[in-house]
């Protein structure tokens, strides 16, 4: 289910692809959507002028499938939040870690949230029994061993089968709002290190990013403790990346962590050179006062401003009413701007706070 086959819908013809064609040419040019579609119409025409080999086109084409296809599995849950499930494949259910990762997403669903898997069997299958089916998405990958869909996500539609790894990972953290690491082998620590190189240059939106462990159990602690006592110590990473994840040894622990992530805060946006961060609420003046004195390191020019929506967030309504913190922030430190959230989230809840909408984390 959900794997990229050859279409039984017939085929158009020339003259029925042309009029498509013909319509999109037609199309209002102020559409963003109709623009990026024309650009792309225009990249493949370039394509019959390159000199590139079948297996380049072959990518190509496998890779707009693979994600046109996976896109619209999730356009209809795209409010709903959810959490992306790292972990090994070979973990056994009587393992305290399987187990782990049963409590874990079940206390997630009960939260509101949905979980996206590799969809395979160990932390993968755990994580769906825990979820359950109908809370679950499996973003599997075609492998010549240990990745067939487990039996709970196998017939479901929302199981997407991939040949490539980067298209399966840009859909792991495009569609999620958190994400969760279990202990793992290679695949495991290649997903990890990915995912913590997009949070340290920006190139991910912050985002919760758990580690557990089952009680007793050492494996992210070790993971750690390599972390401070080579690359820390050796100046390859600054002392605030360690900021951008937390390791937790119980399920409760780590959904407590991912929901202060969006006690106050709720999304960003750039717009030109100012970040507008999103919030739930307003902040008092006297904490908006304890950021500028803390987080001045953060600013290119200027201070923090509490302010309404800017001009060029007017295309998501949904979240116009959300009040904003807007600064230059001059993109030195993914970990210093994680420390920011923190302490945003760190404020006097109000009674009236406004919900969460899920969103998209990737651009």
């Amino acid at each position: 289910m959900g794997e990229i086959t050859p279409s039984s819908r017939p085929v158009p013809t020339n003259e029925e692809i042309l009029k498509q064609v013909q319509a999109l040419l037609e199309g209002p040019e102020d559409d963003l959507d109709t623009v990026l579609l024309k650009e792309m119409l225009l990249g493949v025409l370039k394509l019959k002028d390159s000199p590139l080999q079948t297996l380049d086109l072959k990518i190509l084409n496998r890779t707009l499938k693979e994600l046109r296809h996976a896109f619209r599995v999730f356009q209809p849950y795209r409010n709903r939040p959810k959490i992306s499930i790292f972990g090994s494949a070979r973990t056994q259910s009587d393992d305290p870690t399987y187990q782990l990762a049963h409590r874990f997403t079940k206390r997630l669903v009960e939260r509101g949230y949905m979980v996206i898997t590799g969809g395979a069997d160990g932390i993968m299958r755990a994580g769906q029994e825990g979820a359950g089916k109908e809370h679950s998405f499996g973003v599997n990958i075609l492998l010549p061993f240990e990745q067939g869909p487990n039996p709970i996500i196998a017939d479901d539609p929302k199981l997407i089968t991939f040949k490539y790894f980067f298209t399966r990972k840009l859909l792991f953290l495009k569609e999620s709002n958190g994400c969760a690491l279990f202990p793992g082998g290679f695949g495991t620590h290649d997903e990890c290190f990915e995912l913590l190189t997009l949070a340290q240059t920006g190139k991910n939106n912050p985002q919760p990013i758990v580690f557990l462990q089952a009680p007793g159990v050492h494996y992210w602690d070790r993971w750690l403790a390599f972390l401070t006592n080579q690359l820390l110590a050796g100046q390859f990473i600054n002392e605030e990346d360690l900021s951008l994840f937390k390791v937790c040894s119980s399920e409760d622990e780590a959904v407590e962590e991912i929901e202060m992530f969006y006690r106050i805060y709720h999304s960003l946006r750039f717009v030109g050179r100012l970040l507008a961060i999103r919030l739930k609420q307003p902040l008092s003046e006297s904490h908006l006062a304890r950021i500028g004195t803390e987080f001045s390191d953060l600013l290119g020019e200027g201070t923090f401003e509490q302010r309404g929506a800017l001009p060029e967030e007017a295309d998501e309504l949904e979240l116009l009413n959300l009040p904003r913190l807007v600064f230059n922030f001059n993109r030195r430190s993914a970990g210093r701007l994680r420390q920011l959230i923190d302490c945003i989230n760190s404020a006097p809840q109000s009674s009236r706070v406004a919900p969460f909408h899920s969103a998209a984390t990737t651009a």
